[in-house]
């Protein structure tokens, strides 16, 4: 029972990498194994970490892999879609790259004050994962998003842009830090609230 969160995680991994072989090997009914794997792969981004600590387990490391995969999948996803759908990436090029340097330069940030990666899991930023799922389905559906992919990119920026601003004001590394104002709260040495649930 204690291996079912990394199992979680790994899962990610290996659907992300098979997307990617799907997509380029253009095989039948792909949009909605895509779909599936999306979905599935959501999931096991939310129980992983309920999982892990309601069993005690979630440690700093396995919430720092989780945060890395996450990344890969959802990485490999656009990879997947770009195949796919590459007109759709042609006409939003600016937008997503300048949401692609953001990303970059939250990383940046955190590797340079704490040689660690991001493992913040804010709320914001959970929400906007929300929010990118159900982009990439309209996109893999339809090869195209225009309001839900407006409302992603500007979301996607204030949270990265949130995520900065935790990584800045923390004094030490801390992985599940709801919000910046929770941040301030660890950098003035008081506690937060944690949930299970949540961050935990």
């Amino acid at each position: 029972m204690n291996k079912l969160p990394i199992i979680l995680i790994y899962s990610r991994l290996a659907m992300g990498l098979a997307i990617i072989f799907l997509s380029i090997y253009q095989v039948s009914n792909y949009r909605y194994i895509a779909i599936t794997f999306l979905s599935v792969g959501l999931l096991t981004d939310i129980f992983d970490g309920i999982i892990a600590r309601r069993l005690n387990i979630s440690t700093e490391n396995l919430r720092r892999l989780d945060s890395t995969i996450d990344q890969i999948f959802f990485i490999s996803f656009a990879i997947a879609t770009y195949i796919q759908c590459p007109g759709f990436f042609k006409a939003n090029s600016v937008q997503l790259i300048i949401l692609l340097a953001f990303e970059g330069l939250a990383y940046v940030v955190c590797f340079l004050k704490f040689r660690k990666e991001i493992a913040t899991h804010s709320i914001g930023a959970k929400f906007w994962t929300l929010l990118l799922f159900a982009t990439l389905v309209q996109i893999i559906l339809q090869c195209q998003s225009v309001i839900l992919f407006s409302i992603c990119f500007w979301v996607g920026l204030v949270t990265r842009l949130e995520i900065i601003a935790i990584i800045s004001t923390l004094k030490k590394w801390t992985h599940d830090v709801p919000t910046f104002y929770h941040a301030l709260k660890l950098r003035k040495g008081q506690e937060i609230e944690r949930h299970k649930l949540f961050n935990g």
